[in-house]
């Protein structure tokens, strides 16, 4: 039997083994350590991603959820300006989005060198956000 999108869209996302759950557990223990999530869409309104994004000891970490079997995250310096696409990168880490949240809740914080990054997110159209990160 084919399945239309819609029908897809109306069923569990459950997979052997509890995959949704470890994902949606993994996601709840990332808001505990005071990730900040921003769900950006594409022009016609439809998620793209899942993007968590935690400032913290003078370092940023980033998790980015396509999929369930997409998903990438990295640490970069605090001051980077630009954290999307990032041009210096402590760690990084792909693959599947329960192994990549994983790899991020077992990261260890860094030792605190110079001042903490500042910055905040900022909407920029309907439905979409970009990180601002201070200039002083």
């Amino acid at each position: 039997m084919i399945r239309t999108e819609t029908q897809l869209e109306q069923q569990p996302r459950t997979i052997a083994g509890g995959v949704t759950n470890e994902i949606t557990d993994g996601l709840q223990a990332l808001m505990s350590r005071d990730f900040q999530f921003a769900h950006p869409r594409d022009s016609a309104g439809t998620l793209v991603a899942v993007v968590g994004l935690r400032v913290h000891h003078n370092v940023i970490d980033i998790v980015q959820l396509y999929g369930e079997d997409d998903a990438d995250a990295a640490r970069i310096p605090g001051d980077e300006p630009d954290v999307l696409f990032p041009q210096t990168v402590i760690w990084r880490t792909s693959g599947r989005a329960r192994d990549v949240i994983r790899q991020v809740l077992k990261l260890e914080d860094p030792v605190e060198i110079g001042t903490a990054a500042k910055g905040c997110w900022m909407p920029t159209h309907a439905g979409r956000s970009t990180w601002l990160a201070a200039s002083a």
